[in-house]
C-alpha cells in the first residue's frame, strides 16, 4: 500500500521535529529551501506540500509558489509562517497559482492535522473531478468534449514519455504530430509540459526555442 507522501519545505530543525511527531502517519520528506524543493520533487513528487516562508539561504517561500504550482498543478499546498502580513497571506491564497491554506506560526498541531486531512481529501485531483462533475450537472454541451480532450492529452503525453524515454535527443515533432494526428504546436506544448513536470529531460526541447512553428 502506498503511504501518502508529504514534502515539508522547512529549514528549522525544531519545527521539522514537530511535523515528524504530528504527521507521523504519512511519509515525510524534507527540503530546507525552495531551490532544494524544486530539485527533490522532480524525482519524488508529493501528494501534499507544506511550505515555510523564511527559508535557508535567504530564500522566501512565496517567491517559489508560482513555480511549485506549475510543477505540481494538482497538489495542495499549505503555507505555514509567522512572518507574513495579512496582505501577503491574501495574495498567497488568490489567483491561479495559489496555495490552498495558510496557517500561522507557532503552528497549532491539532489545526495542522485537520488541515492536512481536509486538503488531502478535498483538494488536488479531487478538485479536478468535482469541476468536471459540475460541468456535467450544468448540462454544458461541451462538458464531455472538455473531459475527452483532457483524457486524450494525458494519454498522448504518457505515450510520448514511453516513446522518448530517457533520451537526450530532440524528438521529431512533425513525426509525433502525424502519429497522434494533432498540430505540431500541440506536441510542443506536450513536450514543454512534460519537461516542467520532470517526466522528460530539458534537452528534448531546449528553452531557447520559443517561437511557435507554423501549422
Amino acid at each position: 500500500m502506498n503511504v501518502t507522501h508529504i514534502m515539508i519545505v522547512e529549514d528549522d530543525d525544531f519545527q521539522y521535529e514537530i511535523y515528524e511527531d504530528t504527521l507521523s502517519q504519512y511519509r515525510l520528506t524534507r527540503a530546507t529551501s525552495g531551490t532544494d524543493a524544486l530539485r527533490k520533487l522532480a524525482d519524488d513528487a508529493p501528494n501534499l506540500l507544506i511550505l515555510d516562508h523564511v527559508l535557508a539561504q535567504g530564500e522566501l517561500g512565496l517567491n517559489f509558489l508560482p513555480e511549485l504550482k506549475q510543477l505540481l498543478p494538482h497538489v495542495p499546498i499549505i503555507i505555514v509562517s509567522g512572518a507574513l502580513e495579512v496582505r501577503q497571506q491574501m495574495a498567497a491564497l488568490q489567483g491561479p497559482r495559489r496555495a490552498h491554506y495558510c496557517l500561522p506560526k507557532p503552528v497549532d498541531v491539532h489545526e495542522l492535522r485537520k488541515t492536512v486531512a481536509v486538503a488531502l481529501a478535498e483538494c488536488g485531483d479531487t478538485e479536478v473531478v468535482r469541476q468536471f462533475e459540475a460541468l456535467e450537472r450544468s448540462h454544458r454541451v461541451d462538458a464531455l468534449d472538455l473531459l475527452s480532450r483532457s483524457t486524450d492529452r494525458l494519454s498522448r503525453q504518457n505515450r510520448i514519455v514511453e516513446m522518448i524515454g530517457e533520451s537526450n535527443r530532440r524528438p521529431n515533432v512533425s513525426a509525433l504530430a502525424r502519429e497522434f494526428k494533432v498540430a505540431r504546436r500541440t506536441i510542443i506544448r506536450d513536450l514543454q509540459e512534460l519537461i516542467r513536470r520532470g517526466q522528460l529531460k530539458p534537452e528534448v526541447y531546449p528553452e531557447w526555442e520559443t517561437r511557435w512553428p507554423e501549422e
